[in-house]
């Protein structure tokens, strides 16, 4: 079964963005699609308070090039590396353990 990471856009009511030109951000991974995980966040099922609370919507350009990856382990180390590469640019990034 193939894992994937995701990326969700969060509202401002979050908190201040370190940089205005890029929003707040969720990073996370799952067996699940990313449609489907970012369904069970904003049900409140398994979720972050994060994700549940303020996510707005995917953001598949930032993740969609890395998906699907093959193993959990895996796919928990991108969701470290995306985290910090995003980090980087700018993004203000909650998850991404």
């Amino acid at each position: 079964m193939p894992y994937h990471v995701y990326v969700i856009e969060l509202d401002d009511a979050i908190g201040p963005r370190l940089n205005s030109k890029f929003p707040n951000i969720y990073v996370g991974q799952s067996w699940l699609s990313p449609k489907e995980r970012f369904g069970q966040h904003r049900d409140g099922v398994h979720a972050s308070r994060h994700a549940t609370k303020h996510g707005k919507w995917l953001r598949p350009k930032l993740y969609e090039r890395y998906n699907p990856i093959p193993t959990q382990d895996e796919a928990i180390a991108m969701e470290a590396l995306l985290a910090e590469n995003l980090r980087l640019k700018g993004y203000t990034v909650w998850g991404g353990h």
